[in-house]
């Protein structure tokens, strides 16, 4: 078992679509209507907004591989990029998107991993997410990880109103 790790270029572009739209998905569909799912989807992971958020400075995307197949990615972000005003001093893990066949091999906690030291490097004293408040695997996986709920905030799945928990961490 091989597990590598590269930083994603405007170049990879359709893999990252693909990914996105996949891996979300297979993660979300079976709890959200086929309508709100194709709106999110459509609007979330479109060229012109992965464009976006690729060529966004205080935003990093990660491929992984697993015996060299493309298997999912991380994305990053700091400052600016945040999605919620967390200072200065806060890293947040925006995804880790795993493909369903590559689940369950310890790619989830690689990238939190990774994510984790690329924060420290930066010196950046505090990790955070957000994770939807049904989606407990994710939820069971970060608390086993040291992630706390800090707060929560509004996430729209199409035209649905849903609550993402806020998780944080510290570092040391």
């Amino acid at each position: 078992m091989t597990i590598s790790f590269t930083k994603c270029t405007p170049e990879e572009l359709h893999t990252l679509q693909e990914i996105s739209y996949e891996t979300f998905n297979d993660t979300f569909k079976h709890q959200n209507s086929p309508e709100n799912m194709k709106s999110y989807l459509d609007s979330a992971f479109s060229i012109k907004q992965l464009e976006k958020e690729l060529s966004n400075t205080d935003s990093e995307f990660f491929f992984v591989y697993y015996n060299n197949k493309i298997a999912g990615y991380l994305k990053v972000n700091t400052d600016e990029g945040q999605s919620e005003e967390m200072g200065d001093a806060s890293f947040e893990i925006e995804r880790i998107y795993i493909k369903k066949e590559f689940q369950k091999h310890g790619l989830g906690k690689y990238l939190l991993n990774k994510a984790t030291e690329i924060a420290m490097e930066r010196n950046k004293n505090k990790i955070w997410l957000g994770v939807w408040e049904k989606n407990e695997n994710a939820l069971a996986f970060y608390k086993r990880l040291g992630f706390v709920q800090t707060g929560a905030h509004s996430f729209y799945m199409g035209d649905e109103e849903q609550v993402d928990f806020i998780m944080a961490k510290k570092l040391q």
